[in-house]
């Protein structure tokens, strides 16, 4: 394997390794080092391309799962805030009340 196709490959696997952590700065950190060597990687003189198209699907799986979890937290802290708030609103009429 190239050494272009290989410094994929690693970016690939530390984003799978900081999202299955839930490591969010890792994640972003790791985003803009896989676009260096996205960038890198086309720049350089052509690859197999064949090779190329399946680290960059497998790369582009991962950025999708990224994207479904990522969803899943910010849904997971709006019901949260949803439920804080309700709670102090209950518990303003409590002590009005009470």
């Amino acid at each position: 394997m190239s050494q272009a196709l290989q410094r994929i490959d690693d970016a690939r696997l530390a984003l799978i390794g900081a999202l299955a952590e839930r490591n969010w700065d890792a994640v972003g950190e790791l985003d803009t080092n896989c676009r260096v060597v996205i960038d890198e990687v086309l720049s350089e003189p052509p690859v197999d391309e064949d090779a190329l198209r399946e680290k960059l699907e497998s790369l582009l799986v991962v950025y999708q799962q990224l994207l479904e979890v990522t969803t899943g937290e910010r849904q997971a802290i709006f019901e949260e805030m949803s439920q804080i708030n309700q709670a102090k609103s209950a518990s303003k009429v409590y002590h009005l009340f009470g």
